[in-house]
C-alpha cells in the first residue's frame, strides 16, 4: 500500500505516518523513485502504534516496546505505563460519576445540590476537613 492508502485506512494524516517513520516507529520498503510501500506486517505496527498511543504511551516506549527482541522487554514497557494508564482511568470515571450526579440530580440549583457536592468534596477538602 501506498502512504497515502494507509493513511487513508486508519484515518491519519500522511505527515503523522512520515513522522513516526523519522523517529524510529516504521520502516517501510522503497520502491522506484524512493516511494514508500507498506506491506500487512507494517499494517499491524500502525495499529499497534495507535493502540499504544491510546493506552497513552509516549513515543519513545513505543519505540522501545516495538524494537525489543526479548519478550521480557516488552513486558516492561508495559509494565512501567500500566500503572499510569490505571490513573487515567480512575480520574475519568471520577469526571464520569460526576457528569452522571449532575445529570441524575433533582434538585433545583445543581450547583447546591448536596449529592453533587459530594462528587466535589475530594477537592475541596483542605487540611483533612471540607
Amino acid at each position: 500500500m501506498t502512504i497515502g492508502e494507509v493513511a487513508d485506512h486508519f484515518g491519519l494524516p500522511t505527515h503523522v505516518l512520515r513522522h513516526w517513520e523519522s523517529v524510529g516507529l516504521l520502516c517501510p520498503a522503497r520502491v522506484t523513485g524512493g516511494r514508500r510501500r507498506y506491506t500487512r506486517d507494517d499494517l499491524f505496527r500502525v495499529a499497534s502504534i495507535l493502540r499504544a498511543k491510546q493506552a497513552g504511551l509516549p513515543l519513545p516506549d513505543i519505540r522501545a516496546f516495538l524494537a525489543a527482541g526479548d519478550p521480557a522487554a516488552r513486558k516492561d514497557v508495559l509494565r512501567r505505563n500500566h500503572g499510569a494508564l490505571q490513573a487515567r482511568m480512575a480520574a475519568l470515571r471520577s469526571a464520569l460519576d460526576l457528569l452522571e450526579a449532575g445529570l441524575n440530580c433533582s434538585h433545583e440549583d445543581i450547583s447546591t445540590c448536596p449529592n453533587y457536592r459530594t462528587h466535589l468534596a475530594e477537592l475541596v477538602e483542605v487540611g483533612g476537613r471540607p
